[in-house]
């Protein structure tokens, strides 16, 4: 990516990460405010030593940190990220959090969760009626998918393949088979495809997703299998002399005869650094053109296809769902129940060992390539959705520090009826903070070190 691209990047990251954080300290802020308890102070991102910006607004600081690691809100009387116990050995006094009844001071804790996922339905609701959906039925690819990952190939997929099920469920749409957090396709058991008129069932390994981990080519999953049409030439191609025009089929390269775009990147990637004849069809005549093959195997032309040339060639038919705002509330609803336990199974899979996937997982950098290098506000509200909704189920992990951990001692007191002492509360929260920290060097570990690897 170029710099411009990066930035588009950054800029989108900072920006749903900046909602989703305000969004969440407002939601521990409206709690502590409804059971009339002290927020002292209600920051974007972290201060240390000091703030870009602070306003005091009656009895609570509003201000942003310059440590882009989250927010916070202080709530008085209570044992959090700051480790401010001058409280400790005094009386407890009515607008302290301590002070409040155990079902109270839960609440408090579990508003920031609430408002995440109330944050993703109500993201979810809109792209529904403001986009709706559009998806390629799988059924409409007479000739199959394009296997563009060589692990794939490897444990069994083949170009031309149409997946019928998976795990025995059947499949309608290809969105269904790719869609994220962990793309189901990945953590299938079985799948089952037409392959040559026949059904083939592919066994899935349980170390699929390490071994696509630690594959360091940078490939693809699935595509549908297409002719391959150009769209336009590229900013930067070494053909921009040549005369390749929108809508053009490649159907040979060099005399041979190729079909598909997976012959032909093939094709090219064989043939780097030099110069290949292609034969284009244009409105049913035949003509031939030399083009400059790049040293990553590339001619500079995008084969991304509009909806016009889709259907006027047929290559394959979409299913597309307009919603009104009745319709987008249950579907909304919906999306954001997927989403959830898509990734709850994401985490089960990363917990698991025998997968490999912890390798996968990722800090900042990983958070960040996650959103397209174009502005796109489909896009980008589609990722916040989902980042909402991770957030708001890493924050009820039971690890002190986190809201979780301040809920499991709550939940602790509720039926034990016993409260832990606050010196235990302090212990907890740097014991808590101290695998924070930890998970937080490893995950952006994960990140350098593939940077460094490529």
């Amino acid at each position: 990516m170029g710099t411009k691209e990066i930035f588009i990047v950054v800029l989108q990251f900072l920006l749903s990460i900046s909602i989703l954080v305000v969004l969440h300290e407002l939601g521990h802020f409206l709690m502590a405010k409804l059971f009339k308890t002290k927020v002292e102070k209600f920051y974007l991102f972290f201060n240390p030593k000091f703030s870009l910006f602070k306003k005091k607004i009656g009895e609570t600081e509003y201000g942003i940190g310059w440590l882009p690691l989250g927010g916070y809100v202080k709530i008085a009387g209570m044992i959090d990220e700051s480790l401010d116990n001058r409280f400790i050995g005094h009386e407890p006094k009515p607008w302290e959090f301590r002070a409040k009844p155990a079902w109270q001071r839960l609440l408090i804790m579990l508003g920031g969760v609430i408002v995440n996922i109330l944050t993703a339905i109500v993201i979810y609701i809109m792209i529904a009626y403001t986009w709706g959906e559009q998806k390629i039925l799988l059924d409409s690819l007479k000739d199959g998918l394009w296997v563009q990952n060589s692990v794939l190939k490897q444990i069994g997929f083949r170009n031309g393949d149409k997946i019928k099920t998976i795990d025995g469920e059947p499949v309608k749409y290809f969105e269904d088979l790719v869609k994220p957090p962990t793309p189901p396709v990945l953590t299938a058991q079985t799948v089952t495809v037409e392959r040559n008129g026949r059904d083939t069932i592919i066994h899935m390994p349980k170390d699929l997703i390490e071994r696509l981990i630690d594959n360091k080519k940078k490939e693809g999953l699935l595509a549908p299998r297409i002719p391959f049409i150009i769209n336009k030439i590229t900013k930067n191609s070494p053909n921009r002399e040549v005369d390749l025009k929108k809508g053009d089929e490649v159907v040979a390269v060099n005399g041979k005869p190729v079909r598909y775009m997976d012959e032909i990147t093939e094709y090219l990637q064989s043939h780097r650094n030099q110069t290949v004849t292609l034969t284009i069809k244009r409105n049913g005549e035949k003509l031939e053109r030399k083009v400059r093959v790049t040293a990553d195997g590339k001619i500079g032309v995008e084969t991304y296809l509009d909806k016009t040339i889709i259907e006027e060639r047929e290559l394959y038919r979409t299913e597309t769902k307009k919603y009104s705002i009745g319709q987008a509330i249950p579907r909304g609803l919906q999306s954001a129940k997927n989403t959830l336990s898509g990734y709850l199974k994401q985490l089960s899979i990363i917990f698991n060992p025998s997968t490999g996937a912890y390798k996968s997982v990722g800090g900042f950098i990983s958070f960040a390539k996650i959103f397209p290098p174009v502005w796109d506000w489909h896009a980008f509200w589609r990722i916040t959705a989902f980042i909402s909704i991770m957030l708001a189920v890493l924050n009820v992990l039971p690890i002190p520090a986190l809201d979780g951990g301040h809920a499991m001692f709550v939940i602790y007191e509720m039926i034990t009826g016993r409260k832990p002492s606050e010196k235990f509360l302090e212990k907890a929260q740097i014991v808590g903070f101290i695998i924070l920290v930890t998970l937080l060097v490893l995950a952006n570990g994960n990140d350098i070190l593939r940077l460094i690897n490529k």
